[in-house]
């Protein structure tokens, strides 16, 4: 065998060896190529109606948020109304509509004289027979009283007249007194609360308080005692320094009536005037009380009192300035 056949047999078997290594090479790919591939496998055919199981993820668990523990609901503790007076308003008649006792009421508003409120006043209305636990009771002080002087009206009515008389040193307001009406063995009749005319009431001074009946029988009994009567804190800043003069005084000829006139003499401006006339008989009981009364700054007063048991023996007047 010459040289050139020699190396034409060599390549001949060195290209042989190199188709066989790359069919190889290529196989390989092929194989490697074919495990990765995102072909979904057969599957069996589903018959109709089964049910066929798969698995789907799991679901986390989601906690959940921590049921709040129940509180218990405090129960309301009673708490006094306010009302607001309106036209034709009397403490008697609010104490009415609300099914209240009168001294409750006048307890529970100590600043407010019962003749003296005004449309639109706010009034505490205590709650029932809770309203001792809601507002503190406060002890009267230790005024005088007289007997009640009670006068029987036409109309089957009664007027009471208790005279209140202030022996403390220092002065009162929001005056009032319990008066009961009973018969011969002490049964109670009506009972009703008397309140002054004027709501202050200086030492040494005195005021009558009065009070009406309806339908009650003339000989009933009459008894009296104090409820209210409140030391004034800040006299100078709720009143004004007053007196009378030039008061004249005229008595009817039988005694019934009276007539009273003069001028008030006020240092500073008044929101509010009040002249109160007391008519006594000839053994100082009460007989009569009138009122007159100022909102205008109006300073010459002219009133009549009429006496509802005997003869007018003296009048004698008080007079009251608010600032």
């Amino acid at each position: 065998m010459n040289l050139r056949a020699f190396f034409r047999e060599a390549i001949s078997l060195w290209r042989g060896r190199l188709l066989l290594i790359i069919a190889l090479v290529v196989t390989t790919l092929v194989v490697s190529c074919s495990a990765t591939a995102d072909v979904e496998p057969p599957r069996a055919p589903t018959l109709a109606g089964s049910l066929q199981p798969y698995q789907t993820p799991t679901a986390s668990v989601t906690p959940l948020p921590a049921t709040p523990i129940p509180t218990q609901t405090p129960l309301p503790t009673p708490t006094p109304q306010i009302y607001t007076v309106k036209s034709g308003d009397t403490m008697g008649s609010i104490a009415l509509d609300f099914g209240l006792d009168m001294g409750n009421l006048v307890n529970a508003n100590p600043d407010v004289s019962p003749y003296a409120m005004s449309i639109g006043q706010a009034l505490v209305i205590p709650s029932g027979v809770e309203a001792a636990d809601v507002l503190p009771t406060i002890e009267p002080l230790a005024l005088e009283l007289s007997p009640p002087n009670c006068y029987a009206t036409l109309s089957g009515g009664m007027w009471c007249f208790v005279l209140v008389k202030n022996n403390e040193n220092k002065a009162v307001e929001n005056i009032s007194v319990e008066v009961r009406l009973v018969d011969g063995s002490g049964e109670l009749l009506a009972k009703d609360v008397a309140f002054t005319l004027v709501e202050h009431l200086a030492a040494g001074d005195a005021l009558p308080a009065l009070t009406y009946f309806e339908n009650v029988p003339a000989t009933s009994h009459p008894q009296a005692e104090l409820l209210t009567a409140f030391e004034i804190e800040d006299e100078a800043a709720r009143y004004l320094p007053v007196s009378l003069q030039g008061v004249l005084a005229q008595v009817s000829w039988d005694g019934k009536s009276a007539e009273i006139s003069g001028e008030v003499l006020i240092e500073g401006e008044a929101s509010r005037i009040w002249v109160v006339a007391t008519a006594y008989d000839v053994d100082d009981a009460i007989v009569g009380v009138r009122r007159w009364e100022s909102l205008s700054g109006e300073v010459d007063f002219s009133l009549t009192v009429a006496s509802l048991g005997p003869a007018i023996e003296r009048v004698l007047l008080s007079v009251e300035a608010q600032r």
